[in-house]
């Protein structure tokens, strides 16, 4: 008997390495940083042009359109069959790359990216639904960790192997297959999960909080906007397998209730002032921070030319990874007031942010705009950490994953608009300096937009002081 307790306390243990080593394999990709030179180079023979309007617009259009479908997929097939899915389309998008030829060849190498970018959130979800509530915190922590390490060890190994070993970007795209075949052979060893978040939830405290636990993972840190009129949401969320009756009902019907179940969830949560004002940040910032990853190589490519200069993408896209790792990790002993401070943290970092695009646009130096881009990304990946850690804490697993896919909807909404306008020859069309000149300017309007609210909660906050002390003093 005791022997089966701990065989049933490590049975964590398996699920985690199989998914952490799908998450290596899959972001173990050294071909990435250097995917401008390569598609302009000899090998594609593609201009910057037809790259930066024709090809690249199309993984945000294709990941928007998807996002939605393939996150309601991913929990009703229960994340397995969606990994597996993801590991299909990274490899179809290698072989793709490797040798396909043409802008429209080019354009479904972008639509299965953007199929496989949209699928990441079954990599997230899927520990959840397979392992206890008792390790939750270890197995993220090995989840996020083994991802940012693989992409750091990516981009080393690819400006290393380009540098010094004169490996050509063809060659440096196979290993890249080869890696993500990995990733894919990994997903088939992954236990079949027998619940989701919302289609198919368990009578079990593990799935959803039971009635004692509920009451401290949900009402002790939901912020008291949510909680204001809320009783019936509450009675509701306590119950650990809501609306049986609709397991035995028609399938359509249980999907249209869980709809309306997800609908009435995200009402409640942006009811909160708090996690609406982190939400908005998120939603506007990633907008930006995506176009700005996505055409970087581009300006890069304009600054020192690919087929005349030194490329050192990789060891740049390493160093801007350990520094947003770095900048993450600090988060973690920063000990302050986020209600009071968190507003002014995040003007002040988007007016950083805005400032080291304003350097990119401006500037020829190619070194300078290494520079820029560095700050860019830690101030970005510092900012997000806080963001996440915010929402995190004032909602239940469930409502976590929904607000996150609802926030990263909105953030490809307004990207969609932006590259569309900026980007798009129906649009625009403006060439890549110009549009860094455009991202400079987005970011520096969201900054302004906190530092103005930071300063009204600051003298709102000073007023109820001194409104206060001077009841107190005539008492």
């Amino acid at each position: 008997m005791d022997c089966w307790k701990g065989m049933e306390g490590r049975s964590w243990i398996y699920p985690t390495l199989i998914i952490c080593a799908n998450g290596f394999f899959s972001t173990m990709r050294p071909s990435e940083a250097f995917l401008t030179p390569y598609l302009t180079g000899p090998d594609k023979n593609l201009t910057l042009e037809e790259v930066t309007s024709k090809i690249f617009p199309v993984w945000t259009y294709s990941y928007l359109a998807l996002l939605i479908p393939v996150f309601l997929m991913t929990d009703y097939v229960r994340y397995k069959p969606v990994l597996l899915l993801q590991g299909v389309s990274f490899i179809v998008t290698w072989l793709l790359l490797l040798f396909a030829q043409g802008v429209v060849a080019m354009q479904l190498v972008e639509f299965f990216f953007g199929l496989v970018t949209a699928a990441e959130v079954a990599y997230y979800a899927y520990i959840y639904s397979v392992i206890s509530i008792d390790h939750y915190q270890k197995a993220t922590s090995y989840c996020r960790s083994v991802t940012l390490a693989a992409a750091t060890i990516a981009a080393v190994l690819g400006q290393l192997l380009v540098s010094l070993a004169h490996v050509s970007y063809f060659h440096l795209n196979a290993i890249t297959l080869a890696s993500v075949s990995l990733a894919f052979v990994c997903s088939f060893f992954l236990p079949m999960p027998q619940k989701s978040m919302f289609f198919h939830r368990k009578d079990s405290p593990e799935t959803l909080p039971g009635p004692h636990k509920a009451g401290t993972t949900l009402d002790s840190h939901r912020p008291s906007d949510c909680q204001e009129d809320k009783s019936s949401t509450v009675s509701a969320e306590r119950r650990p397998a809501p609306k049986k009756p609709a397991e035995n009902a028609k399938p359509q019907n249980h999907m249209l209730g869980v709809l309306v179940q997800l609908g009435q969830d995200l009402r409640d949560c942006y009811s909160s002032r708090k996690l609406l004002c982190w939400s908005l940040w998120w939603a506007l910032a990633t907008a930006g921070y995506n176009q700005v990853v996505n055409y970087i190589q581009v300006l890069w490519d304009t600054r020192a030319p690919s087929h005349s200069s030194a490329v050192y993408n990789g060891a740049v896209e390493a160093i801007a990874t350990f520094l947003g790792s770095a900048t993450s990790m600090a988060v973690g002993y920063v000990r302050l007031n986020w209600d009071l401070s968190g507003e002014l943290a995040l003007g002040v970092f988007s007016a950083m942010d805005a400032g080291a695009l304003f350097l990119m646009h401006f500037t020829d130096n190619i070194w300078a705009c290494y520079a820029g881009y560095l700050v860019f990304k830690a101030c970005y990946m510092l900012l997000i950490t806080i963001a996440t850690f915010q929402i995190a804490v004032t909602l239940s697993m469930e409502r976590y994953a929904l607000v996150f896919g609802f926030n990263t909807f909105v953030a490809l909404a307004i990207q969609t608009i932006l590259t569309v306008v900026v980007v798009d020859p129906k649009g625009l069309g403006l060439d890549v300096s110009t549009q860094f000149l455009i991202y400079s300017s987005y970011f520096t309007v969201i900054a302004g937009i906190f530092l103005i609210r930071s300063a009204y909660i600051m003298i709102s906050s000073k007023c109820r002081n001194v409104s206060v002390d001077g009841e107190s003093t005539h008492q």
